[in-house]
Formats: structure tokens, sequence, C-alpha cells
């Protein structure tokens, strides 16, 4: 299967930044055309630019787009297929935390129709184009949902009730349109991220440096290029196997509220790769 991606176009939305970049430089490095899609031009342009000085034999498109709308992303979807060809791998990487400490009814309503808007709507919007435009009609192709470990727990803070839900949709979705892409070789997975430092997060405190250091005190998080590696393990297993959901967490993140926070002290400053 790795062989046969080389060449093949992935889609990553919400590719201007963190996770999202990190993806699309892996899928790059390993001979992947890559389409990145985000609402920042400019910060497109410059993953872009990063992307083809590292790789300069693969091709890389930039859009930019608000997934939330479904002509736009259909129009996109459609520039993505008739320049880089059909798309082989949708990673819906794109994703908004908002709110927090603040409680749901607290929230302008505004922001929850953002959330909804990216986290479920736009997941909904680009899976559609995909399918109808690239995937279903070859009848193969692989969907992996970025979800959360939330997705399943409910956390732990006040600020989190939509952007739970929403990922707890994801999961539903993930579940379900894998049995209804049942006679094609389609493979629909879902990756739940534990805690990552990235923009992501620092967003979720309101660009807070002193709480996001709270928050990871005492042990290592992941970093993108650890979300990266485990999606390219779920797009390059054979054919025949499915990856259907793969947690991804820090080792010091024993469950959702669980942290051994002595993790930095017991290893004594020397780090394994």
């Amino acid at each position: 299967m790795e062989a046969y991606l080389k060449g093949r176009t992935a889609v990553i939305t919400g590719a201007s930044m963190g996770i999202g970049e990190a993806i699309a430089m892996t899928l790059a490095e390993k001979g992947m055309n890559v389409a990145l899609l985000a609402r920042s031009k400019d910060k497109l342009e410059a993953v872009k630019a990063r992307i083809e000085s590292k790789c300069p034999n693969i091709k890389v498109g930039a859009y930019s787009i608000d997934i939330q709308s479904h002509g736009d992303v259909d129009a996109v979807v459609k520039r993505v297929v008739s320049t880089l060809g059909d798309i082989e791998v949708l990673i819906n990487n794109a994703g908004l935390a908002l709110g927090a400490p603040g409680r749901f009814w607290e929230l302008p309503i505004e922001m929850v129709e953002q959330m909804n808007g990216t986290n479920i709507t736009g997941v909904m919007y680009m899976t559609h184009s995909v399918l109808n435009q690239s995937m279903w009609p070859r009848k193969r192709g692989t969907i992996i949902n970025v979800s959360s470990v939330t997705g399943l727990e409910c956390p732990p803070f006040d600020g989190e009730a939509v952007y739970h839900a929403n990922k707890a949709c994801l999961e539903a979705f993930t579940n379900s349109l894998r049995m209804e892409t049942a006679g094609s070789n389609i493979r629909v997975s879902v990756l739940r991220p534990g805690c990552v430092v990235s923009h992501f997060h620092l967003q979720r405190v309101k660009y807070d440096q002193n709480a996001m250091d709270e928050f990871f005190y005492g042990y290592e998080p992941l970093v993108p290029e650890d979300l990266a590696d485990a999606v390219w393990y779920m797009v390059s297993c054979p054919e025949r196997t499915t990856i259907k959901a793969l947690d991804c967490v820090p080792t010091a993140q024993r469950a959702l509220t669980r942290f051994d926070r002595e993790w930095n002290a017991r290893r004594g400053g020397d780090h394994q790769a």
C-alpha cells in the first residue's frame, strides 16, 4: 500500500499550521501530492513553500476556504481533482475549541454556531464532496476524521460542552459512514489525539501561556509530528486492513483526567525519540 500511495493525492483540512501542517509535510515526504485547505491564505502559502522546498518533486495545492460553505467546498474539491488528480486520502483535521472556561449557556450563540459549522458541518461537506467527486466512483480511498480522546469521555472542565459534543458526533459519523461505504474499498477511520503542544491548545486557553504551561506541567505532551506519524501508519496499512480508531496520547496521559506529572523528573531529562 505504501508504494501505491506515491504520486497519489491527499487532501488535508486545517493545514495552515500545527497538526494539519505536520500531516501534510509527512505525506509529502512519503511521496504523496497534497492539497492544503484552511482559511488563512498567507499561512497556507507559507506551508506550501516549506513543503515544496523540502519535497521538490511533489505537487502541492493551497486553497483558502471556509469549509462551512458547501458551495466553496464543492468547488475546491473539483479543482483539486482536476489539478492534482483523484483524491486517495482525505484528512478531516480542521477544528475549533472556543469559549473555555465559559459554560455552555454563557457562550455567544455565534461561537456555538462557528464550532458546529467547522467541527461537524464542515467535515460532512468535505466528506460528501470527496466521496461524490472522487472516492465513490472509484470505490476506493481512505478517510480519517480527527476527533479527540474527549469524543468518548466528557472533559473534566468547563467550556467544552460544544467541542465534546462535536467530537462525539464525529465518532458516530465515522462509524456510520464505514457501514454505508460497504461494497467498496473505502476505509473510514478516526484518530483521537490526546494532549498536544500546538496553537490549537493555546487557543483553548485563550492564548494564556501560563495556563498552557500549567496544563503540561511535569510531563512531555505530544507534538504535531507524532500525530502525522500516526496518520501515515493508518493510511499506509495494507488495503485489507483498516485501523478503525487510533488513540494517540502522551505516555504520561494514562486517562483523560489522569496524568503522570512525575514523568519528566523520573526520566531525569533524558528524552528518547
